[in-house]
C-alpha cells in the first residue's frame, strides 16, 4: 500500500466536539450517532460543562467503552467555553460540532470526508439540516457570495459544517455571549479561502425550548443586533431588511436607540409583508418600521409581523 495512503488512514481524521450540559436524557441518541458513522480515526470529545446530572457518569461510561471517546470534565462556563476546551484537545485534520440535543444522520461523516479528502482545498463544508435546510453542491471563493447567495446570516450555526483545523488557529467562541455563532462564523469565513455546500448528509436539530436562544429576550435580540452589526460581513437588500426586523423587536422590547443605518432597498426583491416592509423603509424610515412593527404587535397578539 501507498505510504501515503497508509498515513492518511492512520492519522486522527476528525474531531467531533459535544459540549454537554444537562441532556441526559437526549445524550445517548447524540453519542450514539456519532459513534455509529462508522469512521474509525475520529475522536469525539465529550466536554461535560460542569453538569449537574448523571451526564458526567454517562461521559466516562462511553470512554471506557469505546476507545474514540475523550472526555473533559470542567467547571460550568457555557456553551463557547465548553467548545474552546474541546478544540484545545483536538488533534483531528477537521473538526465539526455537535450540540447534544442533536443528534447526526446515519452515513454523513465517511461522505463528508470523502469529500473533504477529493477537495484538499476546501477550508469549510456545510451539509444539510434535515426538514430545515436544503443545500446545492457548489463551490464559493468569494466569501460574499457565499454569505449572499446561500443567506448564510440565516445559519451561520458551528454545528452543519465541517471544518479544517487551521480555521481556529487563532479563532475561538466568544465566552459570555449570546448568540456565538453569529460574532464567530464570519470571522471563520474570512480565514478560509474555499468554502463549500454539499446536499450529502445530514444534521438533524431538535429544537430545546428551554434554550437561552429559544427564550431571548429584549437584552439577548440586541445582542444578536450588535453580533450582526460588527460582523463586517456584506450586506446586500434581503439581508439588510433581516436585520431591521431584528432592530425593530430591539426597538420594542428595550427601548435602546436605533443602531442599524437608514438605507433604501430595492422593492422589486420582496413580496408580500416584506415588500410592505421595504416601502415603509424607503418612504418612512427605520424608526417608522419600528414604530408600525410596534404597533401592530399591540392588535395582533402574539404573532410576529
Amino acid at each position: 500500500m501507498n505510504l501515503q495512503i497508509i498515513s492518511y488512514l492512520c492519522r486522527m481524521l476528525l474531531s467531533v466536539i459535544i459540549p454537554v450540559y444537562r441532556v441526559e436524557h437526549t445524550l445517548q441518541r447524540c453519542v450514539e450517532s456519532v459513534l455509529s458513522q462508522g469512521v474509525d480515526n475520529m475522536e469525539v470529545i465529550l466536554v461535560d460543562d460542569g453538569s449537574p446530572d448523571n451526564c458526567p457518569v454517562l461521559c466516562d461510561g462511553w470512554a471506557e467503552k469505546d476507545a474514540r471517546v475523550k472526555v473533559i470534565h470542567k467547571d460550568n462556563g457555557g456553551l463557547s467555553d465548553a467548545r474552546n476546551a474541546g478544540i484545545e484537545m483536538a488533534t483531528g485534520d477537521y473538526l465539526t460540532f455537535v450540540d447534544s440535543d442533536d443528534y447526526v444522520e446515519d452515513d454523513t461523516y465517511p461522505a463528508l470526508l470523502q469529500i473533504m479528502a477529493e477537495h484538499p482545498d476546501y477550508d469549510l463544508l456545510e451539509y444539510p439540516i434535515v426538514n430545515r435546510l436544503s443545500l446545492e453542491d457548489r463551490t464559493y471563493q468569494q466569501t460574499q457570495e457565499y454569505w449572499l447567495d446561500t443567506k448564510a446570516y440565516l445559519h451561520t450555526y458551528a454545528w452543519n459544517k465541517i471544518y479544517r483545523r487551521h480555521l481556529f488557529d487563532d479563532i475561538r467562541f466568544p465566552v459570555g455571549k449570546i448568540f456565538e455563532d453569529v460574532y464567530t462564523f464570519p470571522r471563520l469565513l474570512r480565514a478560509a479561502t474555499t468554502i463549500a455546500t454539499t446536499q450529502m448528509g445530514g444534521y438533524h436539530y431538535c429544537p430545546n425550548p428551554q434554550s437561552i436562544t429559544a427564550q431571548a429576550d429584549g437584552a439577548a435580540l440586541s445582542m444578536l443586533l450588535d453580533a450582526h452589526l460588527q460582523n463586517g460581513m456584506p450586506m446586500d437588500d434581503i439581508y439588510y431588511l433581516h436585520l431591521a426586523n431584528i432592530q425593530s423587536d430591539v426597538w420594542e422590547r428595550t427601548g435602546q436607540p436605533i443602531r442599524l443605518a437608514a438605507r433604501q432597498v430595492d422593492i422589486a426583491h420582496f413580496h408580500g409583508k416584506d415588500k410592505l416592509k421595504a416601502i415603509i423603509l424607503n418612504t418612512l424610515g427605520i424608526k417608522k418600521l419600528c414604530q408600525t412593527n410596534k404597533l401592530i404587535h399591540l392588535f395582533k397578539k402574539p404573532s410576529r409581523w
